[in-house]
Formats: structure tokens, sequence, C-alpha cells
């Protein structure tokens, strides 16, 4: 079972770890929400999730553009 954790913690967005940082607030009980959300409103969240991941990467785009490296 912790392979498995371990697997989809390797790939997913990390949008729950951010999320648990920027609140303060416990990863697990953000990505229980997920799923539950997810079973309860038929997916909805899964919507939510997508698009605040995609937000973060292009969030991050943009920092390592405006980022200039300075060489003296």
């Amino acid at each position: 079972m912790e392979k498995l954790k371990i697997f989809f913690e390797e790939r997913a967005f990390g949008v729950c770890s951010r999320l648990g940082e920027k609140l303060n607030f416990p990863i697990d009980s953000i990505r229980l929400f997920f799923i539950y959300a997810s079973f309860v409103t038929m997916g909805s969240p899964v919507i939510l999730y997508v698009s605040m991941a995609m937000t973060m990467k292009i969030r991050k785009f943009f920092r390592k553009k405006n980022n200039p490296v300075l060489f003296d």
C-alpha cells in the first residue's frame, strides 16, 4: 500500500500538498475531501483540481520566464 501511495504522490500535480502548505492544514484531509466530493457531486471537484493544477503550472512558467539570470 505504501508503494502505491508513493507512486501517486510522485506523479500527482501537487495541488493538495500546495494547499496544505498554504492553509496549514493536513494534506491527507484535503485529498480525502477531493475524493469524497468527487463521488458525491459526480466529479465536479476533478475539474476544480485540474484547473488549479494548470494555474500552478502557468504561474511556475511565468516565474521562470521573468527571472533572468545575471552573469558578471
